[in-house]
């Protein structure tokens, strides 16, 4: 754009003097043959291009010396040219057309050739200002994002570390209350039952009896609560988090979409069964992508895991392992679909709230 404007404006200072000096014989070819090689030059950008038509010009101007008044605006798309001996082409019109070109012709053409080279060099300057701003500003951006993608993964894998350290102490505690108070209250229920052997008084025997009872139920509540504090300290998603983490065989995309925590079943298989599938990817695969996906449904959940290696001599009878995870699927009414057209997938699809 501004070189259009550029040489709009060197093109009216040489039609305005162009008018002024050839009054008396004027004629409108100079006019439009060399507004139609500017345009043509601004429309292609070839400096080939440039420099064939600027020599085309210039020998022209050897037979109209009409022409040489409009010679800055042709000299406009060669100045910044690697070839400098363009510069000396302009000194062909001049010889060749001695006596018939003033002294003030030349002077006022070399003068708007001056104007010609201050604005193509300030343009230049801008353009080239204008790109490293667009490029500076890209590398910014970029920049930016970078940062916030960095920034959301330590968030995530402080929330991870959080949550992971929690889960940590709860089992911490749940094996501190079973290793300790359990065992009190087991050898307690021990000496109880001692008591009450030896005892003879029926009166004393029946107040034993209760306390064992009331003992009992309190190691009951310890176990049932040390159970569950053991169950919610295993987290599916920071378990399966592990191990694709831990798999270094080949780079595995995980995708996780579950609420909440499943039931304590089923969430061993989930886990199990991915283990079990990790490990037959190390053991038979030539994957070199592997990807799991969980998601969660209104009425059922949805494990697939797929890789995109070579299935070379499939039997699913052969597979212990197959074996296995299809055992653990049917044990909650699941269902199991394998496909080895493209790669290894297995897709797994379990009820939710089934377990035979």
């Amino acid at each position: 754009m501004l070189e259009l404007i550029d040489k709009s404006v060197v093109f009216l200072c040489c039609t305005t003097i162009y008018l002024l000096e050839a009054a008396h014989g004027l004629w409108i070819f100079p006019v439009i043959l060399a507004l139609t090689i500017s345009s043509l030059n601004s429309y292609i950008e070839n400096n080939i291009l440039h420099l064939l038509l600027f020599i085309s010009y210039i020998i022209l101007c050897m037979f109209f010396n009409g022409l040489f008044l409009f010679l800055p605006l042709i000299f406009y798309d060669v100045i910044l040219n690697k070839y400098s001996f363009i510069y000396l082409l302009l000194l062909i019109p001049i010889i060749s057309q001695d006596g018939y070109l003033s002294s003030r012709i030349i002077l006022i053409t070399f003068s708007l050739m001056a104007l010609a080279i201050l604005l193509k060099l300030r343009t230049s300057s801008t353009s080239k200002l204008k790109v490293e701003y667009i490029n500076f500003k890209d590398m910014t951006s970029e920049l930016s994002i970078l940062l916030e993608e960095k920034n959301a993964s330590l968030i995530a894998n402080q929330d991870y570390e959080i949550n992971l350290a929690t889960l940590s102490e709860r089992n911490r505690i749940a094996r501190e209350i079973h290793d300790n108070l359990g065992h009190i209250l087991s050898r307690c229920l021990l000496q109880m039952g001692a008591l009450i052997a030896i005892n003879k008084d029926f009166n004393m025997k029946e107040n034993l009896d209760q306390v064992k009872n009331t003992l009992s139920q309190a190691m009951d509540s310890v176990r049932s609560s040390v159970h569950n504090l053991h169950d919610e300290s295993i987290d599916l998603h920071d378990q399966i988090y592990e191990l694709v983490k831990g798999f270094s065989f080949c780079p595995i995309k995980f995708s996780y979409e579950i609420s909440e925590n499943p039931d304590r079943m089923l969430k061993y298989s989930f886990i199990s069964i991915i283990k079990e599938s990790i490990s037959n990817i190390i053991k038979h695969s030539n994957a070199t992508e592997v990807s799991i996906t969980l998601n969660e449904h209104p009425g059922f959940y949805q494990l697939i895991i797929q890789d995109n290696g070579v299935v070379d001599g499939y039997n699913i009878e052969n597979g212990i392992g197959i074996r296995n995870i299809l055992d653990r699927v049917a044990a909650f009414n699941g269902n199991v679909n394998i496909n080895t057209d493209n790669g290894f997938r297995i897709f797994i699809s379990i009820p939710k709230g089934v377990i035979k």
